[in-house]
């Protein structure tokens, strides 16, 4: 029925496309991209923007913050040229009038030009940091420079700064150095290494700046249009569409991690299972990274401001190459990680299984690691709704007193699984709805009404268990099938996009073709309760400290991003396993987690996290620079060192069955001895145990 409905819509579209054709000439392959995506957007999005003076605004504002993100190129002067616009967007769109565009390209290439001539005159002159200076590094504190002078001293401040971290960390390298061989240089020196090395990077920004296309500048202008109606809503140039199916298509040799652009920098979205970089346990979701260097070289190139594909080809290598990222952590600090780039090992992608326990508490708990709701949609193709029935299987016949599912960092996948995953434990009945706009909402139910598995459940999530994951965890908690434990909630990511190809909403215009590719919001979850998982995510039922609790994570980000709302709820119930002590089960696990050292050291590092993060106003003066480096190292090695031990009480166990498998090689052998030291570490593993066992006791 939703394939019926997709086809449909794109012919109904198609068809007014036709009806309502417009022509263009040669050269007019602009006009064209705007009048078919605000067409689309109109007929297509789930919920479409009005065009009107307050949208226009919008568009202006995020435009700008798109186009000089950091406020390093453009002046009030400039704005003052640009703000007669602020209020006629929406009539150029319809017009498909690009006037404000022009004018805007005009400027950014101009002042560009003048920039180029300040950072070279200021890396001439050598820095002293013994004045009591400060940066803010925050552009959103910021206002645009009044004018030029403003500008230079801006950039003046930002160049300081990046030499002062090289200083500070040459000076840090040296106190360390115990070998007679390290040749010690002097401040001077290394002051003047530090800006020449700074000097490179900038000569090498520019030089890409230089290289970007009108179109390039185009896309940030469409696309401020177009993520205004919602974050996932987004203009793909024929080149970029080629490179996002390259990244979603599972050509994943390199460092294993997807990348998304963020303003002027390029933010990590997620890590993929089995992968390098979830390998090594050092890159994480939301680490902007900020340059680039290649095997053990020291010169680092500055992603500032490059294009992401740009980017992934610079990331991007030969399997045992080493690649080394300097990463900004969401706590603000620096951390240079190296990854030695691999492809994915399968085996780590796919569902697998422990038993799991307590000493003295209780044994036999059946775990279960899902990475993402995989499948390759092929009649004989892998997918996970078969291998968890496996893996359930597997700990049914080992008798576990209950199971835990950990959905953690599971960014969702194929639908159609995760309905055949929910029926595994419920007789049958609706798991979802999704709704296409103003259309009634499709019911997707399980029919199947047996029940693989009948025992306690445990879902265990985060702030990075998007889409299909909050689906079956909205299921199962709607279904009182079971408890949801970890984050405050999960990543909220609550709609359905589908690509549309512009050329095919136009007749003939060859000459203008091709246009790309618009991606589009065009559908919505909805529990079966009624509620959305889009913003809200899935609340969990026990809450568990982390090092995100207090900041916004996943959706919530996004200032644009579709509002939370409810349609009608559905008829459903289940008699497999019905959790009636419910609150109990909570108000024991609270109890435990508030007297749990290990959670109360998590919630301070975590507010520990807030702080840093907020506090973006650095100092420009190299003692004062260095002494809240040192504090920041200690409290980090503090935390670290009682948050990364094995829990004694912890049991793990391989299933015996699978034993033939993992001793099959020796490398197998090294991963799976890892992944349950890792296991014997996880202290959300720990009171997911124990909530278990809560369960086992009071649901008798």
């Amino acid at each position: 029925m939703l394939k019926g409905l997709i086809i449909g819509l794109i012919a109904m579209v198609a068809l007014f496309f036709g009806n309502q054709y417009k022509s263009f000439n040669s050269g007019e392959q602009e006009k064209a991209i705007v009048y078919t995506v605000k067409n689309m957007l109109d007929y297509v999005h789930f919920s479409p923007q009005k065009l009107n003076d307050d949208f226009s605004e919008k568009i202006y504002e995020k435009y700008l913050n798109d186009l000089d993100g950091l406020k390093r190129f453009l002046t009030m002067q400039d704005i003052t040229r640009l703000e007669p616009y602020k209020y006629q967007l929406d009539d150029q769109l319809r017009d498909s009038n690009l006037e404000f565009f022009d004018l805007s390209y005009n400027i950014i290439n101009a002042s560009i030009d003048k920039v180029r001539n300040y950072y070279k005159e200021i890396l001439d002159t050598p820095f002293k940091f013994d004045a009591d200076e400060k940066l803010e590094l925050d552009p959103e504190k910021r206002t645009w420079p009044e004018n030029d002078d403003e500008l230079k001293e801006v950039w003046r401040k930002f160049l300081k700064y990046e030499v002062l971290t090289r200083v500070a960390g040459k000076l840090e390298d040296q106190e360390k150095a115990k070998s007679d061989t390290v040749k010690i240089l002097s401040f001077e020196e290394i002051e003047k290494d530090s800006r020449s090395k700074v000097l490179k990077i900038y000569n090498d920004m520019f030089d890409r700046i230089k290289k970007l296309r009108r179109s390039d500048r185009f896309e940030v202008y469409i696309n401020a249009f177009a993520n205004l109606e919602d974050p996932h809503t987004e203009y793909f140039s024929p080149k970029d569409k080629e490179d996002f199916d390259i990244r979603m298509g599972g050509k994943l040799e390199g460092i294993g991690a997807r990348l998304q652009a963020d303003g002027d920098y390029t933010k990590v979205v997620s890590i993929i299972p089995g992968g390098p970089a979830w390998k090594g346990k050092e890159l994480e979701p939301k680490d902007l990274i900020l340059k680039v260097a290649q095997g053990d070289s020291d010169d680092f190139v500055d992603l500032t401001g490059m294009r992401l594909d740009d980017v992934v080809r610079l990331i991007r290598g030969k399997k045992g190459t080493k690649v080394r990222l300097e990463v900004k952590k969401p706590d603000a600090t620096i951390k240079i990680i190296e990854i030695i780039r691999d492809e994915v090992i399968i085996d780590e992608t796919k569902a697998k299984s422990v038993i799991v326990g307590l000493k003295n508490e209780i044994d036999s708990i059946g775990f279960i690691r899902l990475p993402s709701f995989y499948s390759d949609f092929k009649s004989d193709g892998n997918n996970c709704a078969d291998d968890i029935k496996k893996e359930l299987n597997k700990l049914i016949d080992k008798n576990v007193k209950g199971i835990i599912l950990d959905l953690r960092y599971n960014g969702g996948g194929s639908l159609r699984d995760v309905i055949k995953i929910a029926g595994y434990f419920i007789e049958q009945g609706p798991v979802v709805q999704v709704k296409p706009g103003k259309e009634k909402p499709f019911i997707h139910k399980d029919n199947n009404i047996d029940v693989v598995y009948d025992g306690p459940l445990v879902i265990l999530v985060n702030e990075m268990s998007a889409s299909a994951s909050e689906i079956l965890a909205a299921a199962m908690q709607d279904y009182n099938r079971a408890v949801i434990v970890g984050s405050k909630a999960t990543f909220g990511k609550g709609t359905v996009q589908r690509f549309f190809d512009l050329d095919n909403m136009i007749r003939g215009a060859d000459d203008v073709k091709p246009l790309g590719n618009l991606k589009v919001t065009t559908q919505k979850f909805y529990r079966i309760n009624g509620g959305s998982t889009q913003l809200k995510g899935v609340e969990s039922d026990i809450v568990l400290p982390d090092n995100y609790m207090y900041m916004d994570v996943g959706e919530r980000e996004y200032k644009n991003a579709m509002p939370w709302d409810k349609i009608e709820n559905l008829d459903y119930s289940q008699n497999v396993f019905v959790l009636n002590n419910k609150d109990e089960i909570i108000n024991k696990s609270e109890k435990r987690i508030e007297q749990d050292t290990v959670f109360t050291y998590i919630k301070e590092n975590a507010m520990r996290m807030k702080h840093y993060s907020d506090s973006t106003l650095v100092s420009l003066n190299l003692d004062i620079f260095k002494k809240q480096k040192d504090e920041r190292k200690k409290k980090d090695d503090f935390y670290k060192k009682r948050l990364n031990n094995e829990i004694p009480s912890m049991i793990v166990e391989n299933l015996d069955v699978d034993l033939p498998h993992i001793e099959i090689d020796s490398a197998r052998i090294a991963r799976n001895k890892e992944w349950l030291k890792n296991i014997r570490k996880d202290e959300y593993i720990k009171e997911a145990i124990n909530v278990v066992k809560d369960i086992v006791e009071l649901e008798k």
